[in-house]
Formats: structure tokens, sequence, C-alpha cells
């Protein structure tokens, strides 16, 4: 039997492998290339100058690398918790008529476009935002010390709660998908078992269904949180855009790598500005970078334990 198409399998699939690292290495070597000259200029500063100014030719990435970071956690504040309940009543408390029909729309949120999230977020969201959240969370702890500074500003509807909360429901359905599917996978003896010597529900799911899913779990998280991570164009509708730090309030005006590259990239001349731009680029690729590789470090370590527990 001739042995060609095994050899021809081999090579196809060594090269596809081969060819996706050679694409991750030339888009770090462009990146680098493109922000040299930042790079040369700032160094390891650029990272905690606050100063964004291209009428003085002078930059900072502090204040875009904040926002990325502080929008996506309250993003995941939200969604985790959220989308944990979703998953709960999918898979333990909805009826079965229900299941299909509601697991389906989850899932297609997420095939709206995300400009749609910005102009729904700019438009109908952040006024109501402003009325009914941020003036009563002003009145309630706006004198009170130090937690008083999360909530001062204009009441507009934007800033980075709201493009915090935006991004929140983006991530949702991909969390809870991957939880409804991971909690689906628990060998329904093990639930049985555990509803037969009187266990409640919430008990089955934290001793029963979340020590035998929790790294899908913990990889459905780390998938929101590269989207967040990665969100341009509803991010850019509804934080402010906004390149000072004047406080480190919720509801002021603020920006994120992303939406400084859509809004100012195009018309950024060749020079610092441009390679400064691109220097951001290359930051968010390095936090994504980092935050996958912890992921990859946690789901190994809980592997490892599960292995030496059985």
């Amino acid at each position: 039997m001739s042995r060609w198409p095994d050899a021809l399998f081999s090579f196809l699939a060594h090269g596809a492998a081969w060819v996706t690292l050679a694409l991750l290495v030339g888009i770090i070597i462009s990146l680098v290339i493109g922000a040299m000259p930042s790079i040369r200029e700032y160094g390891v500063s650029f990272l905690w100058r606050a100063e964004w100014d291209p009428v003085q030719d002078s930059y900072g990435g502090l204040v875009m690398i904040y926002g990325t970071l502080m929008s996506s956690f309250i993003a995941l504040l939200i969604a985790v918790p959220v989308s944990f309940g979703i998953a709960l009543f999918l898979t333990e408390l909805s009826p079965n008529w229900l299941k299909r029909p509601l697991g389906i729309a989850i899932e297609l949120l997420a095939a709206v476009p995300s400009i749609v999230y910005g102009m729904w977020g700019l438009l109908v969201f952040g006024p109501l935002l402003a009325q009914y959240v941020q003036l009563p969370l002003q009145s309630a702890f706006g004198d009170v010390p130090g937690l008083g500074q999360l909530f001062k500003g204009p009441p507009v509807g934007l800033g980075l709660l709201s493009a915090g909360i935006i991004l929140a429901i983006m991530v949702i359905p991909f969390i809870a998908s991957v939880m409804r599917d991971v909690f689906e996978v628990t060998p329904p003896m093990l639930k049985e078992s555990a509803y037969g010597l009187g266990s409640t529900t919430w008990e089955v799911v934290y001793k029963v269904v979340l020590p035998y899913t929790k790294t899908g779990v913990i990889g459905g998280i780390m998938l929101g949180l590269g989207r967040a991570l990665g969100e341009t164009m509803a991010v850019t509708f509804v934080i402010g855009n906004m390149n000072q730090l004047e406080s480190l309030s919720l509801f002021e005006a603020a920006n994120s790598i992303t939406s400084a590259l859509a809004n100012e990239f195009a018309e950024a001349g060749e020079g610092l500005h441009q390679a400064s731009l691109i220097y951001l680029g290359l930051v968010l690729f390095f936090i994504t970078f980092v935050v996958l590789a912890l992921s990859k470090l946690l789901l190994a370590q809980l592997k490892k334990g599960e292995g030496g527990r059985s």
C-alpha cells in the first residue's frame, strides 16, 4: 500500500503549523520595526507616560493601557456571574421546551456586529445609564471619602463604566456558551448520585459540576477576556476617547488602545505619532500574549492537580 498520502498529509499539517508560527513572528517583527522610533525615543517609560499630545509630538501609553485593562476588568466583573447564572439555568433549572430557543437566542447575541452595540450604547444605553445609574450613584456615594472618587465627573453616560458594561454584554454569549457546554459534559450519574444523597441544586453545581468542569470554565472566561481586550468599535463609541487621566473615576471619559488606533491611525503622519500608535499595538499584543500564557499555565496546573488527586 502506498505511503505517499500519509506523507503528503503529514507535510501539509506540519506546513500549516509552521505557516501559523511564521505569521505570528512576522506580525511581531513588523510591530517592532514600525514602533522602533517611539521605542528609541521613550523606551519602557512609554508605558507609564500619561501625556498624549500630537501637537507637541509627545506621547505616552498610560491612559490607553489603563482604559483597556480597566474596561476589560469591569466587563469580566459583570459578565462572569451573569454567564454562570445563564449556564446554570440552561443546564439545571430550565424546562426542556425553553432550553433550545433560549440557548440559540444567547448564541445569536455573539453574531451582532460590534458597531451595532456601539451605536446602541451611545444613543440608547448611555442616556439611560446617566439618568438611572450614574446620578443615583453620585447621590449615594459622592460624599463618601475614598469611594466617592470612583463616581466623580459629569454623568453623561460615557466613560469606563459604560464601556465595561457594553463589553460585558458582548462577551456574555461567549462565556455563557462555553460554560453551558462544559456543564453538560458532566456525567449524569455523578449529579444523580448527589441528588440521591439529598443535595440541593446549588450543592450539586458547587461540589460536583464545578470541580469536574473548572478547566473548561476558566478557558471560557479567558476567551471572554481576550474578546474584551481586542474589541474596537463598540468601545470607541462609548468610552469618551479622551487622552487624559484626570482621575480614577468610572464616569470620566477615557481611551483604550483599540479606540486610539481606530481614531488616529488613518490620520497619523509618518514619524513619532505613527510609531507611538504602533507601539500601542505592540503593547496590546504583549498584554494579550501574557493573558493567554497565564491562562495556559493555570489550566496546566489544574490538570496536574486533578491527576495528583486521582
